[in-house]
Parts: structure tokens; C-alpha cells; sequence
């Protein structure tokens, strides 16, 4: 008969213990570490062509609608075609490398591959035109995009986040003329919040069909 020393009692329990240790801390550090807070915010895709919405956006002072002009009636803001810019760069820049770029898109007919800077997964719906509608700015979700050379993500754009704005929207409504100010304030938010959306009747749901379809 084969006799283990005492000591090798506590061999298993000290092994379980340590292995589910190990297990709380990986799934600690991936959903932390590996959430879309730490992924994806900061994300800054390197584009066909230099575009500075700090110029465009901030200095020149256009308005979002004007590139993204779906915005306020589709589900999707769209991605400007070629001509838009050349509505001002047919005669401002034309010696530009960059802008030589957009011309020899248009005369190709090929339009420019712009790098998605959000992307939602596939199994998400989102609807701008309604989130538009509603008073929701595109700074809540963008970000000071009219202070951005480089565009980035600057939101998570995660289900908890989102969440967080549809069980307590107040905070980030403002009157539809000003969605597209991105430099608007108010000195009570939640006030005028609040205001909205008794005037306005909006309760944004919270089950899984309204993002999830």
C-alpha cells in the first residue's frame, strides 16, 4: 500500500482555489481589457485622402447636414460622393495633391474609399434620422468631431453605453435647431432635457428588439 505524506491533502483544494483564481482574473481582465471602451475608443483609421473636419467642420463652419445629408431622414448619414466635394473644390485648391485626388475620382468615375471610423457589429440597429428628431447631437455620439484634424472614435458605442442614454436621456437633448451645433451649451441640460421630452413624448424603449432586429 502506497502511503501519500499528510500535506498532500491540501494539494487539491490549493490547486481548485488557484485555478479559479486564474479563471475570475481572465474573465476580469477580458472584459475589462478587451471591452469596446478600451478597443475601439481612439480608433483613427488612416483615409484615402486628408480630409480635416477641424477646417471643414470647425473653421469654415459647415454644417454636418450639408457631406452627411441623409442624416435627418435615413437610418444611415450618408457618405458624401465625390461631387459634393467638388460643389466647392472644382475652384478652391484645384492645385492641391490632395484634391487632385478627388478630381481624378470624379473624372473616373470611382468613388473614394472612405474608411468607416463607427462601425456598429452587424446584429445592431441604429437610426440617426430618429435619434435626429429626438434632439440627440452628433456631438453625443461623435464627439468634437469640428476639433478633429484626424477623425476618431471618441465613444465607446457599446449596449451598456447606449443604455445608459436611452434610461436617462435628458442629459443629451437639445432643440432640434441646434443638433448640428456642435459648440451649443446650456446652462441646465437636464432641465431643458426634461422639458423636451415631456413636450416631444419621448420614452426611448429598452428591450433587446429595438436595437437587435
Amino acid at each position: 500500500m502506497i502511503l501519500f505524506p499528510k500535506w498532500s491533502n491540501k494539494v487539491l483544494p490549493i490547486l481548485l482555489v488557484n485555478i479559479f483564481i486564474v479563471v475570475v482574473l481572465s474573465v476580469v481582465v477580458v472584459w475589462y481589457y478587451f471591452s469596446p471602451k478600451n478597443t475601439d475608443v481612439g480608433y483613427a483609421p488612416k483615409q484615402p485622402i486628408a480630409y480635416s473636419h477641424k477646417l471643414h467642420a470647425g473653421e469654415l463652419n459647415i454644417d454636418c447636414r450639408y457631406c452627411h445629408f441623409t442624416v435627418e431622414k435615413s437610418a444611415h448619414a450618408a457618405i458624401p460622393p465625390t461631387q459634393v466635394c467638388l460643389n466647392c473644390h472644382n475652384l478652391v485648391k484645384t492645385d492641391s495633391p490632395e484634391i487632385k485626388k478627388v478630381i481624378a475620382s470624379f473624372k473616373e468615375n470611382r468613388p473614394i474609399e472612405w474608411a468607416k471610423v463607427n462601425l456598429l457589429p452587424d446584429y445592431s440597429y441604429f437610426d440617426h434620422s430618429r435619434h435626429i428628431s429626438a434632439g440627440v447631437s452628433c456631438v453625443s455620439c461623435h464627439g468634437r468631431i469640428d476639433k478633429m484634424e484626424v477623425v476618431f472614435q471618441s465613444e465607446p458605442l457599446s449596449m451598456s453605453w447606449c443604455l445608459d442614454c436611452h434610461r436617462n436621456p435628458a442629459p443629451f437633448l437639445r432643440p432640434a435647431e441646434f443638433v448640428t451645433d456642435l459648440n451649443w451649451s446650456t446652462s441646465d441640460p437636464v432641465a431643458l432635457g426634461k422639458k423636451l421630452i415631456k413636450e416631444k413624448g419621448i420614452y426611448p424603449r429598452e428591450d433587446c428588439n429595438t436595437c437587435h432586429r
